[in-house]
């Protein structure tokens, strides 16, 4: 089977990354797999045994149209059977438009909860306000657009497949739902950097408005005062690094906040933390809860992702509402003053992860025969 991806991701074309070695795996499991992504300066196209490389270089605004006309190509050159684009929004569009009047099929991977309310809001009389991305609106719209012509879709959860089916009813095949690769392998413990706390909350993620890292910032003011030996490591970086550090003086938390940036070692860091807090405003999966489960810390997180899926609240993490700094002041209260808690729910929590990721079975297997399905349905 010969099949393009249209992503987003330009680490592909590093031969070290781990990106690569996944898409190695899955053009293995497929036959002739393509990959058409932005790439950074420099990048070529190239081939690795039955993965072909062809990076594209664009400005934003024209970023839709320069991927069209290069998978269009190459669905013509190549004989692609399936078009597959990693979102339904500018990739979709672009796959739908490369497809249309060949023989290929559509196929749509939808890794985020974008039916969350939270996709597009911005706050609540509980939460401080962050800002979504006008985009989010019109990405929305694309997908409605995008979806109904789709041969099949993947997601990674089940609560986004719920949110599509409630949507689009019988206009859209029924997704699969395929869960993205977590490495199994705990690696050791890695010391945080010198820093006053007894009890360190650690979060992990990009920097972005649908991480609320502003909640945990509340969250921790409201815990402070009683609780003067908690502090908080972030770890990652993007476009709210400097609002972020903006609100930390405001809120008089300098002394207990340490940005560590993006750390290759970030995996590692979770053993030598307290607890694993995350506040995001919806998740398609959470791989970082994965990896919190099996790093054994507890963890307090909003309800989002695989939560209530794969980790049940209160059985093997804290789950609170989104954007609620209180209920989340709560969980960190609850993790430092019960014992019981702080040593059971890592326990669970790591039971449930470790037998989610059994039961996924080979990835690039499911992959394969996904878009086998996608190639022999008929789309009216």
């Amino acid at each position: 089977m010969k099949v393009l991806f249209i992503s987003n991701d330009p680490t592909i074309f590093d031969a070290t990354s781990a990106a690569r070695a996944r898409m190695r795996a899955y053009a293995a499991a497929i036959g002739e797999l393509h990959i058409l992504s932005i790439a950074r300066p420099g990048a070529r196209d190239e081939q690795d045994d039955a993965l072909f490389l062809h990076p594209v270089r664009s400005w934003k605004i024209l970023r839709v149209y320069s991927l069209t006309l290069r998978a269009r190509a190459l669905v013509l050159v190549h004989g692609i059977e399936v078009v597959s684009a990693q979102d339904p929004f500018e990739h979709g569009l672009a796959a739908r438009r490369a497809v249309r009047g060949t023989k290929a099929k559509l196929h749509i991977q939808v890794h985020t909860d974008f039916l969350s309310p939270w996709f597009v809001k911005n706050d609540n009389w509980r939460s401080p306000s962050v800002r979504m991305p006008f985009l989010n609106s019109l990405r929305r719209r694309l997908a409605d657009r995008v979806l109904p012509q789709a041969a099949g879709i993947r997601v990674v959860s089940e609560r986004v497949k719920a949110s599509l089916l409630a949507r689009y009813g019988s206009r859209i095949p029924e997704p699969s739902v395929i869960p993205v690769a977590v490495d199994t392998d705990v690696p050791a413990p890695a010391p945080l950097p010198q820093h006053p706390f007894t009890f360190t909350l650690i979060a992990v993620g990009r920097l972005e408005p649908e991480k609320r890292i502003e909640d945990i910032l509340v969250a921790l003011k409201l815990v402070s005062a009683h609780y003067p030996m908690v502090g908080l490591c972030i770890v990652g970086e993007g476009r709210e690094r400097r609002r972020l550090g903006e609100m930390v003086r405001t809120l008089c938390l300098a002394d207990r906040v340490l940005f560590l940036g993006e750390r290759p070692d970030a995996r590692a860091l979770l053993r030598s933390a307290q607890a694993f807090i995350q506040a995001s405003a919806y998740e398609g999966y959470g791989r970082t809860l994965i990896e919190a489960a099996l790093a054994r810390v507890p963890i307090i997180t909003t309800d989002v992702g695989i939560v209530g899926e794969v980790f049940k609240g209160y059985e093997d993490v804290l789950s609170v509402p989104v954007a609620d700094p209180t209920a989340l002041s709560l969980g960190i209260v609850g993790i430092i003053e019960d014992n019981a808690v702080r040593q059971e729910l890592p326990i669970h929590a790591e039971a449930a992860a470790r037998g989610h990721l059994a039961a996924v079975g080979d990835l690039p297997t499911r992959v394969a025969d996904d878009l086998a399905r996608t190639a022999k349905r008929n789309v009216s």
